[in-house]
């Protein structure tokens, strides 16, 4: 691998923004396909009009449809990026959450998570094709419907692309300084439900079997499970349970995330919390659910696709700091599968999920230069 600096122009920050506001402006929560497909439209005639060959994957389980667009030489292991166009915004957010530039920050749903990245990565496809600029390796971009929501529909594909790679790019956000991802905890999702005995809280109190006084117990026992030495953590939220302050709870519930450093511990505990049991004689606990995604471990094939990064980013003249981050994203897939892969390739920006989620439009530019290197001389 060489580090060239790309030979495709990026273009300005300026025209790079004008273009994403397009995609912030075309809400895409993740649960409204007819929304989310909207923007595939949009990323799919750009793709087709610029002559990558385009294949649309139809949803399913009410999610919107998969695109895959590819380019340069055929045959052989190539070059994947992926990325998701859903947002965990609803419908609407755009009249209380508009677009706008505010000094060096845009603002808008969605901007940082993650459409500025897969823009980014869609404005690189684009710019290589309408430019003329051959890569060494085939490229495929894969844009996604359901990964705020776990990748259900998604993975396998995601998955099967990544086996036939040789390198895998993750354009979400970039961390401080511009920090790309080479490691990401693992990610555990799990469902818990409570049976009580419901009973008047006053005149027969001693016949009920209170669920919420039996998830309280839970919640403690989950919590003990933290280890942040070992990189463990669980969380619970949201509960819920009983109907009036006046009857003994019958029935509550509760979701718990759990975050992990290895397979192992992985493992370990999703099996300790499948297994948690009632504690209160007359209740029980149903735990569903499991490990969503499986850690991605810094490894020296990550890191050789990181060296390569660095230098790029070095000609390019920015930094490229590297982290570990505790979320996780489509990456984890492809890296537990052995793929070389870079995470953490979208714009600098901060308020993934909040109010204030902004990007630092100024380095746009900056960003698809780096992704153009890494397209073009990767090998």
């Amino acid at each position: 691998m060489t580090a060239d600096t790309p030979r495709t122009d990026p273009g300005s920050s300026e025209q790079i923004l004008a273009g994403l506001r397009t995609w912030v402006e075309t809400e895409t929560p993740t649960d409204d396909a007819a929304a989310v497909n909207r923007l595939v439209d949009k990323a799919e005639a750009g793709l087709r009009e610029a002559g990558a060959a385009v294949t649309r994957i139809p949803g399913r389980d009410g999610y919107a449809d998969n695109l895959r667009a590819r380019i340069g030489p055929e045959g052989g292991r190539g070059i994947l990026v992926a990325g998701h166009l859903d947002t965990v915004w609803p419908m609407g957010t755009l009249a209380t959450m508009p677009f706008r530039v505010d000094g060096a920050r845009a603002h808008g749903p969605g901007i940082f998570d993650m459409k500025a990245g897969s823009y980014l990565a869609w404005h690189a496809v684009t710019s290589l094709l309408t430019q003329k600029v051959a890569t060494k390796l085939p490229v495929t971009l894969l844009l996604t419907p359901d990964e705020e929501v776990g990748s259900p529909t998604s993975r396998a594909l995601i998955e099967a692309e990544a086996r036939a790679s040789a390198y895998v790019l993750i354009p979400e956000p970039a961390g401080p300084g511009g920090a790309v991802v080479t490691a990401r905890k693992g990610v555990g999702r799990f469902v818990m439900r409570i049976k009580g005995v419901a009973a008047h809280s006053g005149g027969n109190f001693q016949d009920g079997r209170s669920a919420v006084v039996e998830l309280a117990h839970q919640i403690l026992a989950i919590n003990a499970m933290v280890d942040p030495a070992r990189g463990i953590t669980t969380n619970v939220a949201p509960i819920s349970g009983g109907t009036r302050p006046n009857v003994i709870a019958p029935e509550a519930e509760c979701e718990i995330d759990l975050r992990v450093a290895t397979i192992e511990d992985g493992e370990r505990m999703e099996a300790a919390i499948l297994g948690l049991h009632a504690v209160t004689e007359g209740c029980t606990v149903t735990v569903t659910g499991g490990m969503n995604r499986p850690p991605f471990a810094e490894n020296p094939t990550n890191l050789a696709l990181y060296a390569q990064a660095a230098a790029i980013a070095g000609r390019l003249g920015l930094a490229l700091p590297k982290q570990h981050r505790g979320g996780g994203s489509d990456g984890n897939f492809t890296a537990a599968l052995g793929v070389p892969t870079l995470d953490g390739l979208g714009c600098t920006g901060a308020g993934a999920h909040a109010d204030h989620e902004h990007i630092l439009w100024q380095d746009l530019a900056g960003r698809a230069a780096l992704m153009l290197g890494l397209l073009e001389t990767l090998q």
